[in-house]
């Protein structure tokens, strides 16, 4: 299990190249494990002369890459970091060069010969999480830094990494946990006249789990949003400003607009930060019956769209009233997150707003303008509302931003839920102790405390290499 890993990959010294691949001003190369140290004292030579090693762990040290015939290789900074104070909780060797890409393959190549062997995906920050610098909410939140798309996601992936979700899932599991003892307490020592003290206890301690678990998990879509971006597909009939409005959210002329119905025939795919929300936004075909075999092929791909969207933006025109072809869109959206533009609002208005906002709600329809630009600010002060929240901004608690996270806390809440349940029956307490151990196992599964190696593996693959 874990302890395997640690004893197997800790006897082995791993070296890569932790920097992006190209032309670039500096490049650096990290080399981890028990022959960090002397792999960097041969393959440094400090202009001080003495060893790297020799000077004080964690300080940068000016001199050259040599190669084993004493060549110099690079001019270049090195730095020991000795275990447990580094990012992998190993011995740690890093070596600043010139970015230049033959100069990183030497220099590696170099490393390979003097013992060590190429770093796995990922293979860095899955020992620092074996070693037990990190969990493995805090591994994961490595990677959510490196893809953020807005501030938002990265205040979000930091405080990841700083353990705010973990301390809260720890702090839940250890309540579940003393929970479970106090139930076994009653199981093992019947003849004890605890039974409804911890009963009362017991029902109170898991009603605040489940309310702190359904918090997180109403909270989840906010986290995925923020880092995967908002898949938003913008549909309607032809003609009725879709990529107008494309063009007004991008602030550039990324599609074609005419006043000819069925200019756009394919999906246009962009992504943008709108009020600070990352978006996917797909500009479509128009939605409409149609003889044309061409615009028949985009009509079917605006249909596939709108079927997968997270949310739909529909648009109508507000100076024709609804037509059959915009009731069977309105009619396909109805239930499904979405909101209703009415534009061409710097035209006389036809459309019956007020029926729309009857239908919809007040705050999804919105009339706009995508010519003038009039109503975009009440199109981004929603959308900030339907991410964020009122407060149009994250708060300090913790976010689930991951959907393994998000998983594996719906399991904890079905278990906690079904041990409520039983409680409530006066099952015994050895049905609820086994909905509970399911609760903590899945939380366990989150922070990586119960987590199964094959779980472990797949996790730290989809890292880059040199992370």
């Amino acid at each position: 299990m874990i302890e395997k890993h640690i004893a197997h990959e800790s006897a082995e010294t791993i070296s890569a190249v932790t920097t992006a691949l190209g032309e670039g001003a500096v490049g650096i190369i990290r080399i981890s494990g028990s022959e960090a140290a002397s792999i960097g004292n041969r393959l440094f030579q400090a202009a001080s002369g003495k060893k790297l090693t020799e000077h004080p762990s964690h300080l940068l040290v000016y001199g050259h890459v040599v190669d084993e015939n004493a060549n110099k290789i690079d001019e270049v900074l090195a730095v020991y970091m000795q275990g447990p104070r580094s990012y992998t909780a190993e011995d740690v060797v890093e070596i600043q060069s010139h970015g230049g890409l033959q100069s990183l393959k030497t220099i590696l190549a170099l490393t390979y010969k003097l013992g060590a062997r190429p770093a796995e995906p990922g293979e860095f920050t899955k020992r620092a999480f074996l070693n037990g610098r990190i969990d493995l909410v805090q591994a994961e939140a490595v990677m959510d830094i490196i893809k953020s798309r807005s501030e938002a996601s990265l205040k979000m992936a930091v405080r990841q990494q700083d353990g705010q979700l973990s301390k809260k899932i720890k702090g839940l599991r250890r309540h579940l946990l003393d929970i479970v003892v106090n139930l076994e307490a009653v199981i093992d020592y019947p003849e004890e006249d605890i039974e409804e003290i911890t009963f009362n206890k017991v029902s109170e301690g898991m009603e605040k789990v489940k309310q702190e678990l359904a918090y997180l998990l109403q909270h989840a879509h906010t986290g995925k949003i923020l880092r995967e971006g908002l898949q938003t597909v913008i549909v309607g009939r032809p003609n009725v400003g879709k990529s107008s409005l494309l063009n007004a959210l991008l602030s550039e002329e990324r599609a074609i607009v005419s006043e000819y119905a069925g200019t756009t025939r394919d999906v246009i795919e962009e992504q943008l930060l709108l009020g600070g929300v990352p978006l996917v936004l797909v500009d479509t075909a128009g939605i409409r019956q149609t003889e044309d075999y061409v615009e028949q092929i985009g009509v079917a791909k605006s249909k596939e769209q709108l079927d997968k969207a997270e949310l739909a933006v529909v648009v109508l025109d507000g100076s024709q009233p609804l037509t059959a072809e915009d009731e069977e869109i309105l009619t396909a959206v109805t239930g499904k997150p979405c909101v209703i533009i009415v534009n061409k609002g710097d035209q006389p208005q036809v459309n019956d707003l007020a029926a729309l906002q009857q239908r919809f709600g007040a705050d999804r329809v919105i009339p706009l303008s995508a010519k003038t630009g009039g109503g975009l600010e009440q199109f981004t002060d929603w959308l900030q509302t339907y991410v964020y929240g009122s407060e149009h901004a994250l708060s300090g608690g913790a976010y689930v931003q991951n959907v393994r996270h998000e998983n594996l806390l719906r399991e904890a809440l079905i278990s906690v839920e079904d041990a409520l349940r039983a409680a409530a029956s006066m099952l015994p307490y050895d049905c609820i102790v086994i909905d509970l151990h399911k609760a903590i196992d899945a939380m366990g599964s989150i922070t990586g405390d119960t987590v199964q190696d094959e779980i472990i593996n797949e996790i730290f693959s989809k890292f880059c290499v040199g992370k």
